[in-house]
């Protein structure tokens, strides 16, 4: 039920070293996904860690930027999401998949302003302030999906934040990750 977010800011390469699941319309997470070890301590049921990954080139010519090219994804960390079998329901596992969901969404909010952007001799700097802007926007809204279905126990509100969630996705689809 609690969730963590891995805001991860990878210049120019991602680090392949651990797997992950990229986020796709059409595939749902499932508890085989979540290989983390269950903290023991915790009274979550279950913790998703996703998050976005950001690089970019910018092409010069004459020392001036003239073009540049990004790469974001939204990805779930299997190794970091971990889950307790015992108490874990179907419920909590689409209240999980929703935290997957608004990473997808902020991923998608990125790619719009990052094709806002008009090209100057700061646009290193504003595409990494971006990237930053974008995950605290992310985390803010992570924690207060959180609190107001205070961790899937209000099926109100957890009702109420799919169909949000739904149709911010569709007002972003140009964006889709791919």
């Amino acid at each position: 039920m609690i969730r963590l977010v891995f805001l991860l800011c990878c210049f120019l390469c991602v680090k392949n070293d651990e797997p992950v699941i990229a986020w796709n319309d059409t595939y749902k997470l499932t508890w085989s996904d979540f290989k983390g070890e269950p903290d023991i301590y915790s009274s979550a049921v279950a913790t998703t860690a996703s998050g976005i990954t950001f690089g970019f080139s910018i092409k010069q010519t004459n020392g001036r930027a003239v073009s540049f090219k990004t790469n974001v994804n939204a990805h779930f960390y299997p190794k970091k999401s971990w889950y307790k079998p015992d108490r874990a329901n179907i419920h909590v596992l689409n209240h999980e998949q929703l935290h997957f969901n608004i990473t997808e969404l902020f991923a998608r909010k990125f790619r719009y302003r990052i094709s806002k952007i008009v090209i100057s001799k700061s646009l290193k700097e504003e595409l990494q302030n971006l990237h930053k802007t974008i995950n605290k926007e992310l985390a803010m809204m992570q924690d207060k999906y959180d609190d107001e279905t205070n961790h899937s126990r209000s099926i109100e509100f957890q009702s109420k934040w799919e169909g949000y969630i739904k149709l911010e996705l569709k007002k972003y689809s140009k964006y889709k990750s791919n």
